[in-house]
């Protein structure tokens, strides 16, 4: 969905970004795709409920990486600029997805390596003071900030709430004025709950504290606006909902923050400006070359060169995304959830997502979950996720009804003992 901010967002990133939106509004409309969006993906041998976990990869994505793998056999050379060009427009299509700027994004490996690097950035836990998080943050992080309460912080994790929530009194109570960071998952991979960023942000900022926001499970979900939430940081990688793969995700840093931080680390891509004085011809100089980091989030962040099989991946299905609209998205999506929470709460089932949710994860908490539900789900060629507790239900684009239909056909009439 091509936006005014998409616009403002490519013209930032460079000539050929605005050039290229430029022209989608010049060009006569393509229809929007249509929700279930089961033409734009392979047939599946069985009901895949599992995107929460990882996407299948859109024909539309497969399409444009074997151009590329196709373009590289031929001559390794011939695609450096063009995968430079669609990186920017990959940057400037996240952008729009989740609001936030080009210069207030940067590739990076992984959500959980962002999450380090905002840590890091703010001097973290050398600066000591007071982390609020809670238990519906990624589990992976319960490492990371147990390792800064081992190093000195004050770490406060806050509980799920019976219902399936994290309290926001219990927020306002845990953030003072020694809290540094406030670290949550905007939807969480457990169950599904939605913090309200907006809400969070003001909270930690009346104390002076930052934000870090997991995204991972709302960018290409759920509607998100870091900019006008005042998220401070937010990272997301790409093999779930944005339908990407492993080994490419986003780091934002809000602008007015980055100016206030402390370069993590120092790598080539991060450079503005760069002259040698060593070589044969060069200009003389008093060192071995003189250079500028750019005035942005990647001149903070930035390390490596992005894998430019992913570029050209999440280009085609970050495109998709916008044409299709996270509104519209969550909108085709909701009845399904409805559907599974109405009716395994009324076979007895514990739910662990809170009721009235708008996010595409639907989780049931049960003993023995996987023992108990293996067997039944690959039998009846359905993919979901188990764990071994509980069980977790992920709406991507192309189900429907009809594969709501065959799991609660499938899942016993009463929680099994």
């Amino acid at each position: 969905m091509l936006t005014r901010r998409s616009l403002i967002a490519g013209a930032a990133a460079g000539p050929s970004v605005a050039a290229v939106a430029q022209a989608a509004l010049a060009a006569p409309r393509e229809p929007l795709p249509m929700l279930p969006a089961k033409a734009e993906f392979a047939p599946m041998a069985l009901t895949y409920l599992d995107a929460g976990a990882t996407h299948p990869l859109p024909l539309g994505a497969k399409a444009s990486l074997e151009t590329y793998l196709g373009e590289k056999t031929q001559d390794g050379s011939a695609r450096p600029l063009r995968v430079s060009a669609q990186e920017r427009e990959m940057i400037a299509a996240f952008g729009t997805l989740v609001g936030a700027a080009p210069d207030e994004l940067c590739v990076i490996q992984s959500t959980t390596m962002g999450e380090n690097l905002a840590l890091l950035a703010l001097g973290l836990p050398e600066a000591g003071g007071r982390i609020v998080t809670d238990a519906l943050h990624f589990f992976g992080s319960f490492y990371t900030y147990g390792e800064m309460g081992r190093a000195g912080m004050d770490v406060v994790t806050l509980p799920m709430e019976a219902d399936g929530r994290i309290d926001m009194a219990k927020m306002a109570a845990a953030i003072d004025d020694n809290t540094k960071l406030v670290a949550i998952s905007h939807v969480s991979t457990v169950n599904g709950f939605e913090h309200d960023l907006k809400a969070v942000c003001d909270l930690a900022h009346a104390h002076g504290a930052y934000v870090f926001a997991d995204i991972i499970h709302g960018a290409g979900t759920t509607p998100i606006d870091l900019r006008n939430a005042g998220v401070d940081f937010a990272a997301s990688a790409s093999y779930k909902w944005l339908m990407g793969d492993f080994g490419l995700a986003f780091l934002y840093v809000r602008r007015e923050v980055q100016e206030k931080l402390r370069r993590p680390w120092w790598g080539y891509h991060q450079l503005a400006k760069f002259q040698t004085h060593v070589y044969p011809h060069d200009a003389p100089g008093e060192t071995v070359a003189d250079y500028e980091a750019s005035d942005d989030a990647a001149g903070l962040f930035a390390m490596g060169a992005a894998p430019w099989t992913g570029v050209v991946q999440l280009n085609w299905s970050l495109t998709w995304l916008n044409r299709v609209g996270v509104e519209a998205i969550q909108a085709w999506r909701q009845p399904m959830a409805d559907a599974i929470q109405t009716e395994l709460r009324g076979r007895g089932y514990a739910p662990l997502t809170p009721q009235g949710s708008r996010t595409p994860l639907v989780a049931f908490s049960l003993k023995d979950a996987r023992a108990k539900l293996a067997e039944p789900m690959s039998q009846a060629s359905i993919r979901l996720g188990l764990s071994t507790h509980r069980f977790r239900v992920s709406l991507a684009v192309f189900n429907d009804m009809n594969d709501v239909d065959k799991l609660l056909n499938v899942l016993p009439r009463t929680p099994p003992a």
